[in-house]
């Protein structure tokens, strides 16, 4: 299906990079008032989630505009062998 990675949509990313973010700003606020490890770790695991979201968008975009990495690929290694034997 066009517009989907991994079951999200790019709008489904959209959702989840605000809502996390939104999350996120909330711990760095309870942080800014005394350091809590619970709270830190939670802002670190919310981090690496966003960074997996951005990449995931990356990718879904990257597929939406040039097509499938798969696809694209095999292509790359036929005109490569063609290159070769010619």
């Amino acid at each position: 299906m066009i517009g989907v990675f991994n079951g999200m949509t790019l709008t489904q990313i959209h959702h989840e990079i605000e809502q996390t973010s939104e999350r996120r700003t909330e711990l760095w606020n309870s942080l800014s008032h005394g350091y809590d490890p619970a709270v830190a770790a939670e802002l670190k695991s919310l981090s690496n989630h966003l960074d997996r979201l951005w990449d995931e968008e990356r990718t879904l975009k990257a597929a939406l505009r040039f097509g499938d990495r798969d696809h694209i690929v095999a292509r790359a290694r036929v005109e490569e062998r063609l290159e070769r034997a010619a």
